[in-house]
This record gives structure tokens, sequence and C-alpha cells, in this order.
């Protein structure tokens, strides 16, 4: 008698092996207890992985597309050869028309760019405002604050070979601004996908687990259900007789 207690209270095998399997690819621990819904966790399974795989192939494509255009419009006067960067960069080209110039001095003695509508200029008044006392007065050229401040321009400022101009093609500008945001949706679409995709793994082995537990310590058949639907979720649990 107690030898068979103590067989009772061992877990079965398969109260691990229908979790695992659903946590690896949900609704397989369901189809292998036979429940008949682990055919919409494998369903949702595969429609969340296709729009992801969709929407990731989306971003990829607008963001050719932003990059072709910002080369061949507004960067290939200033340097031929196409080089890549960050995001960012292609950011800062969707807000200001002109990067500008990066050392407007032609001489020797370094002067960054003063125009404001442009990026550089942007970066240069933000220097002037973080280091200087008044970034209308400049200081001593040789004074700590003069130079920290050129060197926090250089560090952020676009150098020569990525500066861009999107004046006369105002048209292809918003353009490029569209691709931007296509390509910025699509892209956080299929990172919500992603998230999807990893909650449907756990519920499914969630499932299966407390499926499992409960027909072991019920000695019969027991199953799970979850629906979920906006403002309405309900989770029931029930019992073979």
């Amino acid at each position: 008698m107690a030898a068979q207690q103590q067989q009772q209270q061992q877990p079965s095998p398969t109260a691990f092996v229908c979790p695992l399997a659903s946590l690896l690819v949900p609704g397989t621990g369901q189809l292998l207890a036979n429940q008949d819904r682990g055919a919409v966790y494998l369903a949702a399974e595969v429609y969340l992985l296709s729009r992801f795989l969709q929407l990731d192939h989306e971003a990829t494509r607008e963001a050719g597309r932003f990059q072709d255009l910002a080369f061949d419009v507004a960067r290939q006067p200033y340097d031929p050869m196409r080089k890549d960067t960050v995001f960012e960069y292609y950011e800062q080209m969707e807000r200001f028309v002109e990067s500008g110039a990066y050392d407007t001095d032609p001489g020797g003695a370094f002067m960054p760019e003063t125009d404001l509508q442009t990026y550089n200029g942007s970066m240069w008044l933000l220097a002037r405002r973080t280091f200087w006392e008044n970034p209308d007065v400049p200081p001593d050229p040789t004074s700590p604050q003069y130079w920290r401040a050129i060197q926090f321009y250089q560090s952020r400022a676009v150098g020569p070979n990525f500066q861009w101009s999107w004046r006369d093609h105002s048209l292809e500008h918003e353009v490029y601004k569209d691709y931007i945001k296509r390509s910025d949706t699509a892209f956080r679409r299929a990172q919500s996908s992603i998230g999807l995709l990893l909650a449907n793994h756990v519920i499914s082995a969630v499932d299966a687990l407390i499926s499992a537990r409960m027909s072991a310590a019920a000695g019969r058949g027991a199953s799970m259900r979850t629906t979920v639907t906006p403002g309405y979720s309900e989770i029931r649990f029930s019992l073979t007789f």
C-alpha cells in the first residue's frame, strides 16, 4: 500500500515532456496529450512567425530604399564612394535639410559651422551652450572652455565624407521621410511580433504543465482552457470523470 502511494506521488515523465515540448514548439505538448487546443497554439505560432518574417523583410526593404535615395540625391555630390553608417545618421538627414560644413575656415584655423538651420550648426550651438558661460560671447580661444566646446563639436558633427544636402530636392526629401517612417513602423511591429511569439511559447508551456500536474494529482484527465479577447480574459479548468 505504501509503495503504491509512493508510486502515485512520483510525477509521470509526461508531466515534464509535454511542458517542454510546448515550450519549444507551442501546442505540441497539448497534442501529445490528445488535447485539440494544441492546434490553436500551433496555428498562432505559424501566423506570428510568418508575420514577423514579413515585417522584417518590409523593414529591410524600406531601409534599403531610404539609404539608396540618401546617397543618390543628398550625399553623392560630397563623396562619390558610398559608405554606410548608423541609423541615427539617417534620422538626422530626415530632420535637417543640410548637414552643413564641418570646417568653414579654408585656412589653417578650425571654425565650426554656425548656420543653425544645419545639423552641424545645431551641434556647435549645443557645444557653446554646454561649455561657454554665454553661448553668444566666445571666451579666449586658448581657454579650456573654448577647446572643450571644439572637442564636443568635433566628436558629434558630420565630417566631410558624410555631408549631405536636400536643397533643391524637397520632393525627394519628402519621399525619403516616408521611407524612413515605413521602415521604422515595420521594424517596431516586427519587435512586437517577437514579444507575442515568446508569450505564445510561455502560455502553451504553462498550460501543458498545469494540465499534466492536475491529471497526475487527480488521477484522471485534466485540461485548462484560456480565452483572451479585448476587455475580457478567462481561464477555465476541467477534470474528466
